[in-house]
């Protein structure tokens, strides 16, 4: 027997974003009434729902729709994601310069993620002009925030002295917290520091770290690096790293 939820129960985005852990249809039937309701949390959550199949059918030109109606009352997520979903043609054309004008933004509104997303069109010049400068200041301050992926990227500017003086210590720093925050790229780089520095037990507990939360193409690229590396300990956890990314190759082609 399915259970409907009446208009008097309906949830804030705290409770929503609960309940789609514990039960993905029933959170969607919530996130739904709460959405059709006015509220913004679920607005943007009906977006991602949508746009991911979780818990209901998926359905990206319809996900957008909601990125919209959410981003329209001020839901800087839901901007960020408008971005994303324009930056990949999810549920629509796809055009990085539409991108990056949601990014921009949700960026200068102060949310981070939107600064980071931001940043990486700069870096890359994608539907902006290229401007590498603007983008270190936005990964600077999405790091600051305690934006995990943003203090990898700043640690690599600063640790190559790219577009600011190179600094190795405030670097490896940078990488540490990333790597504490959960960011896999973060993690190598902190853990191929820690190789470097001789304090090699430490810092393959963290490359293996980065292998068992990064993806496929992250793990193809790292295994490359890892072979090239001075140290034999890494040279041969690149086997391990190729072993793991065939895993995730066997299981994305089933």
């Amino acid at each position: 027997m399915s259970y409907q939820l009446r208009r008097e129960e309906v949830l804030d985005g705290d409770q929503l974003k609960s309940m789609l852990e514990e039960s993905p249809a029933r959170a969607a039937q919530a996130i739904l009434i709460a959405a059709r309701e006015g509220v913004l949390d679920a607005q943007a959550l009906l977006g991602q729902i949508l746009l991911d199949g979780q818990g209901i059918e998926q359905d990206q030109p319809l996900a957008v729709r909601w990125f919209e109606i959410a981003a329209k009352g001020g839901h800087l997520m839901a901007r960020n994601m408008l971005g994303r979903c324009h930056e990949h043609g999810w549920g629509c054309t796809e055009d990085a310069s539409v991108a990056a004008g949601h990014y921009r933004i949700a960026a200068d509104a102060g949310l981070d993620w939107a600064m980071y997303n931001y940043a990486n069109l700069l870096a890359t010049g994608r539907g902006v002009s290229e401007n590498q400068a603007d983008a270190l200041l936005l990964y600077r301050r999405a790091a600051e925030l305690g934006h995990a992926k943003s203090m990898n990227l700043l640690g690599r500017y600063l640790e190559e002295g790219q577009h600011c003086p190179a600094n190795p210590e405030a670097a490896f720093e940078w990488y540490r917290r990333s790597a504490e925050g959960g960011d896999f790229r973060g993690q190598f780089s902190h853990g191929s520091v820690l190789v470097d520095q001789g304090r090699t037990e430490e810092g393959l507990m963290w490359l293996r770290k980065a292998m068992d939360l990064g993806h496929s193409v992250f793990l193809q690229g790292a295994a490359h690096s890892l072979l090239q590396a001075p140290h034999a300990c890494l040279q041969a956890l690149a086997n391990e790293y190729g072993e793991k990314y065939n895993q995730l190759v066997a299981g994305e082609v089933s």
